[in-house]
């Protein structure tokens, strides 16, 4: 099973238009254009010659592209037998070789028996398992983790997976109250356009799922853009906020929500959070349920995406509950997100501790952006994160608080300067990061500005999706002991990419891609990377997200984190290890008598678990059992907010309204910092 988490608009555009074709292929075997040689070697030179990464494509790493194409075209292992695999074992120390000769046909030949072996299960599909009544009552499961088994060694083998596999689904079907004539035409729906999907694949498909494996063997963010991929992605720039505001991915055969997008309305209404399984799609509230397990990415964007103001019906499997628990269906109203909801916005909580009557400012911060176009034409009104919140602390500082949360969850980045000059509000000057290319050559951002906007009580929240400039701001303040980090370990996307137009190295009649690379990569002043392994927190909040599922590490090609020679800095007196020691020795205190932080710690490891548990029961009667006890336990956890709203009230001085149990903790370790330098 795959589990790539995409990280930014571009990785989604490159999943939706991977495989989205308007027209149908001929049926006959795919042969590749002769431009489609050129590019491939254009695209290995530039590789071997400027990403950052510095490693030749050679017969190792031609070993690696080879499995990895093999596992794109066959994620699930549900096609490919031992024996198909050992037919490309021949091509295995070649590809490279293969390439810089323009020689692209490997590519066709391991799709070509692709296309067989679909075509075989699709007929055993139709013909043997749709409409065949299955016994519910056989004690048996089906690991839907096919990373975890090994390959099929005949047929015998491919039809007993895939006798699990229909089985599972109309298991699920029953449950959700489906008759057996409704089960079997879901099914006949669901494959017939699986199969509709595959016909639609292209010549131009199988050279950029190549070229993607080619590119992704280097970083999971260097990337290849046929030209209608690249056309799509400029398109979808300025339409990529539309809809519910959700970052897709496929993950066996579901539509997965990789992440929620701060401002929009999956946002806004909490009816849907990453990590989500999207089973049906419906239009309106009255509207008929699509099935589109097994459909393309772009399929179901489509059916999601819609006017501004309609509804859209939407039947998910819920991360807390995992494929054993029941589907939901919700209601979400279709929006674009404005850039108002984008912007910075503050807000004042209310804190009494120790008998302290303590008033919290809270800044959110959805992204680092920056009108730059604005900025250009001489605007002195422009747009900036850094202008935005110097504005909001100025506006929290006339109602004087005293403290600061800058809430950076779910902020996936943006603008580089825009991170130099937000940490230059919190430090007198100096560096802020550090940014080393390809050539090894090192550049140093630094806050020039003397001048210090805030140097109160500071936390900084952070979790898996806090990402690029996040990580710079978060270590810089972590760096310069300025402020407490407060929440979960952030993603570890510490690269950064360019795009290069591959017609400036081809002279063809014939138009030609593009190619994202990766070209530097981001240190902090200490001179330790925000790569791969993030920011990790002073104080660690309970998570549910493995680094394994969850983040730059889920990428087996992600650059590794390493460390560079720091720079000289001035660090603050402001946090020391002894405060954070107090700091998390106040945690830990609250664990023990706060009855709410005690059941959101024990839900969020049952979220964890569930996660990791990919096996799943055959038997009606067991998995009937498996919706109850998740139902169960979704009731028992509201009961247990119920029954403990005495003791939150307690215990919370004045937050017991907060439902946002990170902020709430958040807004707790500003407390104990604040009445530590009072007292």
């Amino acid at each position: 099973m795959k589990k790539k988490v995409l990280a930014g608009l571009m990785g989604l555009t490159l999943m939706v238009t991977s495989l989205a074709q308007a027209n149908v292929a001929d049926t006959t075997r795919l042969k590749p254009k002769a431009v489609y040689g050129k590019e491939a070697k254009a695209i290995a030179y530039l590789l071997d010659n400027n990403h950052y990464r510095k490693i030749a494509l050679n017969d190792s790493l031609s070993s690696v592209i080879l499995t990895e194409l093999i596992k794109n075209l066959d994620n699930n292992k549900t096609y490919f037998t031992t024996s198909d695999i050992q037919t490309f074992e021949k091509y295995r120390t070649k590809l490279d070789d293969q390439i810089k000769a323009e020689d692209v046909s490997i590519a066709y030949e391991v799709y070509a028996l692709f296309r067989k072996r679909f075509d075989e299960r699709m007929t055993y599909v139709f013909n043997k398992l749709i409409n065949q009544t299955f016994d519910y009552s056989a004690q048996e499961d089906y690991e839907t983790d096919r990373d975890k088994e090994p390959w099929c060694k005949n047929e015998q083998e491919l039809n007993e997976v895939w006798r699990k596999l229909i089985k599972s689904q109309a298991l699920s079907l029953k449950l959700a109250g489906k008759t057996q004539p409704e089960i079997e035409k879901t099914l006949r729906d669901r494959y017939e356009r699986f199969q509709k999907n595959i016909v639609q694949f292209n010549t131009e498909d199988v050279f950029s799922l190549y070229m993607n494996t080619v590119t992704e063997a280097y970083d999971p963010h260097t990337n290849y853009f046929s030209p209608k991929a690249a056309d799509l992605f400029k398109q979808s720039m300025s339409l990529s906020l539309e809809g519910i505001g959700a970052r897709l991915q496929i993950e066996n055969d579901y539509t997965k929500v990789a992440e929620i997008i701060n401002g929009g309305p999956a946002q806004k209404s909490d009816l849907i959070h990453a990590g989500d399984k999207i089973t049906a799609v419906g239009q309106g509230e009255d509207g008929p349920l699509v099935d589109v397990v097994g459909w393309r990415l772009d399929e179901v964007v489509k059916l999601i995406k819609g006017p501004k103001g309609t509804k859209v019906k939407l039947q998910i499997l819920p991360s807390e509950t995992g494929m054993s628990g029941p589907s939901k269906t919700i209601v979400i109203v279709r929006d674009k997100i404005k850039l108002e909801d984008q912007r910075a916005q503050k807000d004042v909580k209310r804190y009494t501790k120790d008998g302290k009557d303590l008033k919290l400012g809270v800044i959110t911060l959805p992204s680092f952006y920056m009108d730059f176009e604005a900025y250009q034409k001489g605007d002195p009104n422009y747009m900036s994160t850094t202008r935005d919140v110097q504005r909001l602390i100025k506006e929290l500082q006339a109602e004087k608080v005293d403290g600061l949360v800058l809430d950076l969850r779910n902020n996936g980045g943006g603008s580089l300067t825009e991170a130099i000059d937000l940490t230059g509000l919190f430090i007198k000057d100096g560096p802020v990061v550090q940014v080393k290319n390809s050539a090894n050559r090192i550049e140093v951002g630094a806050d020039d500005d003397p001048g210090v906007v805030y140097n109160g009580p500071l936390v900084v929240m952070t979790n898996r999706f806090s990402a690029s400039a996040s990580e710079i701001f978060a270590g810089a303040i972590q760096d310069y002991h300025r402020g407490v980090v407060v929440g979960e370990s952030t993603f570890g996307k510490g690269t950064v990419q360019t795009v290069i137009d591959l017609s400036r190295f081809i002279n063809d009649e014939e138009q030609v891609g593009e190619l994202k690379l990766t070209f530097q990569k981001f240190y902090r002043v200490t001179g330790s990377s925000t790569q791969n392994k993030g920011v990790t927190p002073d104080v660690k909040l309970p998570t549910a997200l493995d680094p394994e599922q969850f983040g730059e590490s889920a990428s087996p090609s992600a650059l590794p984190w390493d460390e560079i020679r720091g720079t000289l800095f001035q660090k603050t007196p402001v946090i020391t290890d002894r405060v954070i020691t107090g700091l998390n020795k106040s945690y830990q205190e609250r664990l023990k008598s706060d009855q709410i932080l005690h059941r959101f710690v024990t839900d969020t490891e049952e979220v964890r678990n569930s996660y990791k548990e990919t096996r799943i029961s055959l038997n009606e009667a067991v998995r009937k059992k498996e919706i109850e006890e998740a139902e169960k336990k979704k009731q028992n956890a509201a009961m247990s907010t119920e029954i403990g709203g005495e003791n939150k009230k307690v215990n919370s001085g004045g937050l017991e309204d907060l439902d946002d149990e990170y902020l709430r903790e958040g807004l707790f370790v500003l407390g104990d910092l604040i009445t530590s330098k009072i007292g």
